[in-house]
Parts: C-alpha cells; sequence; structure tokens
C-alpha cells in the first residue's frame, strides 16, 4: 500500500467483512481508499449512499453524466475516480470509445456538440470559482430540459465532493481496474487544458 495523507486501517467487524465481499464482488479487489475512508464509517456510508441514490436518477442521458463525471475527475486530478469512472463505464454497456477520449476532449474529434457543452459545463463548475456562463446554461436548458440539467449539475457537485476527497486525503493512484477488462489506456490530458496535480 502507498502512504496517504491519512493512513489505512483494516476493516473490521461484519460491516467491513460485507465491504470486502462487495468490492471484491464488483471490482475484483478492495480499493485502497476504503481503508483511509474505514476511520469514519459514517461518512463512508453516507458517501456509498448518496452514489446509491445517484446512480437511480434517470432524467439526464447516462453517457452524458459519465463524460461530466470524468470531465470534473480529470480536471480535478483524481487518477483513482478516472480509473474508477472508466472501469464503470465498460461494465454499465455505455459507450467506452468516447469515455476513453474525456481527458482530452476538446482535442477528440469523437464528441458530438451537446456532450462537449456537457464537458465544458462540468470543468466550469469544477473551477474556484466557478465559471459557468449563461450562455453555456442556456444552451443546455434548451437541449436538455430544466429536469435533466438540474440532474447533470448534481451529479457534477457529487463528483467534485468525492475526486476532491479522495486527493485530499490521499491522493489515491489508479489501482487498474480499467486494465483488468482489457480497455484500452486512457487518452492522457493535454498540457493546453491546465493539468491538475498529478495523483
Amino acid at each position: 500500500m502507498s502512504e496517504y495523507r491519512i493512513p489505512t486501517t483494516e476493516l473490521t467487524g461484519i460491516r467491513g467483512a460485507l465491504v470486502k465481499r462487495f468490492s471484491k464482488r464488483m471490482l475484483g479487489e478492495v480499493p485502497e481508499q476504503l481503508g483511509v475512508m474505514w476511520h469514519n464509517k459514517q461518512v463512508l456510508m453516507t458517501v456509498m449512499g448518496m452514489s446509491k441514490k445517484a446512480r437511480k436518477w434517470n432524467e439526464c442521458d447516462e453517457n452524458l453524466k459519465v463524460f461530466a463525471h470524468m470531465a470534473t475527475m480529470a480536471l480535478v486530478g483524481c487518477r483513482f475516480c478516472l480509473d474508477l469512472g472508466y472501469f464503470a463505464t465498460y461494465h454499465d454497456g455505455l459507450d467506452v470509445a468516447k469515455a476513453r477520449e474525456v481527458p482530452r476532449w476538446r482535442e477528440s474529434e469523437v464528441f458530438s456538440p451537446l456532450e462537449r457543452d456537457v464537458m465544458e459545463y462540468a470543468e466550469a463548475m469544477s473551477q474556484t470559482p466557478p465559471t459557468v456562463t449563461d450562455e453555456l446554461s442556456a444552451r443546455l436548458l434548451t437541449e436538455l430540459g430544466a429536469p435533466a440539467l438540474l440532474e447533470l449539475t448534481a451529479f457534477v457537485t457529487l463528483a467534485n465532493m468525492m475526486s476532491r476527497m479522495n486527493v485530499a486525503v490521499g491522493p489515491f493512484a489508479s489501482q487498474g481496474f480499467s486494465d483488468r477488462c482489457g480497455l484500452p489506456p486512457l487518452a492522457e490530458r493535454s498540457t493546453a487544458a491546465g493539468v491538475a496535480s498529478e495523483s
């Protein structure tokens, strides 16, 4: 295990055994991140519960949410989150070829104008302070409608919370979840796009 800003601890007890079993079934191994989060089970369970509930939202296209999620993680610099997002895209049967290109979405030619607007929105939301413009919001409102745009916004908010927490307490490196699926490596983020610190 790597050295993190908050050290890992053993997942113990019945709840720890359940989390380990669930992680191994879903991912093939227990993420090192869980060893850090286990220090405060209330925080861990709240974050996991929020993620589970957010996966049930269905007003916004799943591919658009994945692209926004991964664009946020690429900007923040959470390699663990990016790898996990790419892995989840594959397992959810979503567009893996496009997901692979998200870190360099500005240069890639695979995305539609709407997909580009969604990733621009995710990045604009993720800046400090946010740089979302009225024009971009208006385009997305026209294309998606209010319920889907609100869902997209909440999804990006959660992505920021999780990726920033992982970078702050880790930072956690990629654990190679997507490698084990035989997926091609993620595209590298362009230096022109302003790479966040590597994790």
